[in-house]
């Protein structure tokens, strides 16, 4: 057994979840300040220019992201970073800092590779958020999430999502609206493209108001019917987004063999189970957005097959969170070297001219 196996096993899943988390946040942020953050990188990085994509008008050396969730204060993207991730995703940002729901909050589904969690949005707010990320330093890309405040109605939320914006674009490489967690009250009906449509109107209004220009993408959910994932990819494609940000974590339990009391817990459900609807929900949008809108897929990427599945499906980038806890530091780079060696090992020039390809190939690395 490897040593982070063995640490998940006996130390790690002891601890509460969310105590682990923040264990393992403070580590990486020590790590991305610490002088030996630029060796690690060094040791770490993908370098293979097969895995390097082009997307969001923005060059990334792998397609393998950090899903918002990882880093939700904006205090650990330096040490993700030199992990071997291709780019990092903090938030989810609110306009003004709150601190989410009571606790206990995140419960491990370890008999199904998951996790569930009804956070609702810890964090310290746009603007504290903004200094950290503006004391960034050396290369990267980060994008950062916004989403509704807690207490903001539903009616004020598109003004919500502006206000962020405006603290936060400057120091952001893209910029993901976040309408799709089942964990603020109403968030999801903000999915609807009307309400939607005036989020993203407000949104490019402030953009264009501080003379900035950033890719911006919506965050939808896994538990949206074919129809309303068809009315979103149509509007994401008539209003210009960049792209879409596919799945978010899902209310569904069924089929989940994890403890019933656990999954009695509100929140929302990431990792293993969302597997097959997160390939399903990439495979409609890409039929229906074709290479109009980059899309970036989340939800159950635990191995470079998986990775490898999203691509040809259609994803241009992939994202990783539930698959990392359980994975480890390594997790990053083992992805990264086994998806070059695929890439070669296939014939292609590049892992980017299979986007779409929808042939997968279980070539072994």
């Amino acid at each position: 057994m490897s040593l982070y196996p063995f640490l998940f096993e006996h130390v790690l899943r002891r601890i509460p979840a969310e105590a682990a988390h923040r264990l393992a946040a403070a580590a990486l942020g020590v790590a991305g300040r610490s002088p030996l953050r630029e060796l690690v990188r060094r040791l770490l990085a993908p370098r293979d220019p097969a895995l390097a994509v082009e997307a969001l008008g923005l060059r990334f050396p792998s397609p393998v992201g950090v899903a918002a969730g990882v880093d939700k204060e904006a205090t650990s993207f330096a040490g993700l970073g030199a992990l071997g991730f291709g780019f990092v995703e903090v938030g989810t940002i609110t306009a003004e800092g709150q601190p989410g729901n009571p606790k206990p909050r995140v419960w491990r589904l370890i008999e199904d590779r998951g996790l569930l969690n009804a956070m609702g949005f810890p964090n310290p707010g746009a603007v504290t958020v903004a200094g950290r990320l503006a004391r960034r330093r050396g290369g990267g890309i980060v994008g950062v999430n916004v989403g509704k405040g807690k207490d903001t109605p539903l009616a004020d939320a598109a003004a919500d999502y502006r206000a962020s914006v405006r603290e936060l674009a400057a120091f952001a490489d893209f910029i993901v609206v976040n309408v799709s967690s089942p964990n603020t009250a109403g968030l999801r009906s903000l999915q609807a493209v009307d309400h939607l449509r005036r989020i993203l109107d407000e949104v490019r209004a402030e953009l264009a108001s501080l003379g900035l220009t950033r890719p911006l993408l919506v965050k939808l959910s896994p538990d949206l019917t074919d129809d309303e994932l068809d009315e979103v990819a149509d509007l994401a494609v008539a209003h210009g987004v960049a792209g879409i940000v596919t799945v978010n974590t899902t209310t569904s339990r069924a089929g989940l063999a994890s403890e019933p009391a656990i999954l009695a817990n509100p929140g929302g459900v990431s990792g293993a189970p969302l597997k097959p609807r997160a390939l399903e929900v990439l495979r409609r949008l890409h039929a229906r957005v074709g290479s109009q809108v980059a899309l970036v897929s989340v939800g159950g990427i635990e191995s470079a097959q998986d990775v490898w599945d999203r691509i040809v499906a259609g994803a241009t980038l992939v994202q990783g969170y539930t698959g990392f806890v359980y994975g480890g530091p390594l997790w990053p780079k083992r992805l990264n070297d086994e998806l070059a060696a695929r890439v070669h090992a296939a014939g292609a020039h590049s892992l980017q001219a299979l986007v779409g390809a929808e042939t997968p190939m279980t070539t072994a690395a």
